[in-house]
Formats: C-alpha cells, structure tokens, sequence
C-alpha cells in the first residue's frame, strides 16, 4: 500500500503576515479610537471629531505601510549580505565551511562521525541552503518580505480604524466616547484572542494583555481632551 504523506502547518509559517497584520489591526483601532475620545473630550462638534479620525487613518495607514517596509527591508538587506558572505566563504574554504557545519551538528548532540556524514550529505545536496538554515537561522517561512509586511500593516490598520470612526459617525453626541471606548475595546479583546490563538498561544491572555493596554491609551487621551479643552 502507498504510505501516505503527513503533511504539517507550523504557527511560524504565519509569522510573515501576521505580526504585521496583528499590529496594524491593533494599531489602528487603539489610535484612531483614542484621536477620536480625545477630540470629543474636549466638547468637538462631530464633524471635527470624524475629520481628526479619518486624518488619523490616512496618516497611520501610510506610516504603518512606510515603517513596517523599511524596518523589514532592512532584515531582509541584512539576510542578503549574510548570505552573499557565506557564499564566498563556501567558495574559498570549502574544507572549514563543512567543519563548520559539522561542529553545529555536533552540538546539537550528534556523534561526530554521524554529524560528519550528515554535514557531507547536506551540502552534496544544497550546501548554500543547509549554511542558511542551520548557521545562520534562516529559514523561507521567516524570510524577512517587506512589500507583504507593508501591504498587510497599512490594509489591517486601515480596516481598525474605520470601526471606531463608524460608530462615532453614527452614535448619539454625547454618547460618542462610551460607545467608542465600548465599541473599540471589546473588537480589541477578539482580535487579542484571534491572533493568539492563530499564534498558538492562550486566547484569554491575548485579550486581556490587548484591552488592558488600549484601556489605558483610551483613558489617558481622554484625559488630556478634557483638561485642555482642545483637539489633540
């Protein structure tokens, strides 16, 4: 009979888009909630408080976009030089470069003469690829891609931000802050426990570590609306 093929899903697959998407998400949502309670503290006609929030999602979509490209460019630049070294010391000192790869193995607890065999085997079959992986750390499922991370960053910031802009624009005046604050943070408790859980972790200690934050961000800016009176 043919043996059939177990095929696995690991959580560090998803590492590439969802820091990304989980922080912009997050992001927008506590910023543009905690722009809007803060303008309206501070006694802002409706008009002035969706105009500070829609300025607020422009603003930190394109931010978010820009931050998140550069800071993963330059992982990804680091990766490359890393890489084109190795390549050049591959070609130089082939010898020490499988010593090398042997020594590895043999801390991680093999034999020396089975981590000779299996650093020979390896680089006979992708030698560039086994320095990468087991030398350096780098693996294609956490390969640093900034056009994905930037995409993913500026599109779930945006989608986080409409919600608390939505209900302001149609809750009661003087209801905008609670039910925005309401509003915004029992989104922020799920997607708390949806990106813990897509992460492999506890859905009830992501919510509470996300809300628990994003209360504190919402209560300080109202504060501020209120003692100063003025859009901030």
């Amino acid at each position: 009979m043919p043996r059939s093929i177990h095929a696995e899903r690991h959580f560090t697959q998803r590492i590439g888009w969802l820091r990304a998407a989980v922080l912009g998400a997050n992001d927008g949502i506590v910023s543009t909630a905690a722009l809007v309670v803060g303008v309206a503290a501070a006694n802002s006609a409706r008009s002035s408080t969706l105009l500070a929030g829609l300025a607020g999602l422009v603003a930190g979509a394109m931010s978010m976009a820009a931050g998140e490209y550069v800071s993963v460019s330059s992982q990804a630049d680091t990766e490359k030089a890393d890489l084109a070294r190795e390549r050049r010391e591959l070609a130089e000192s082939p010898d020490a470069e499988l010593d090398e790869l042997r020594g590895i193995y043999e801390k991680r607890g093999l034999d020396p003469d089975l981590a000779r065999r299996v650093a020979e085997q390896l680089s006979a079959h992708d030698v560039l690829a086994a320095h990468m992986r087991d030398e350096l750390g780098i693996t294609e499922a956490q390969a640093a891609r900034p056009i994905q991370a930037a995409l993913a960053s500026a599109a779930t910031f945006s989608v986080g931000a409409a919600l608390p802009l939505v209900i302001a624009a149609i809750a009661p005046t003087r209801l905008i802050i609670a039910l925005v604050s309401a509003g915004s943070l029992a989104c922020l408790a799920v997607l708390g426990a949806l990106a813990a859980h897509a992460g492999g972790a506890g859905r009830l200690r992501g919510a509470i570590r996300v809300t628990f934050w994003s209360a504190l961000a919402l209560a300080l800016t109202a504060t501020v609306g209120r003692l100063f009176g003025a859009s901030v």
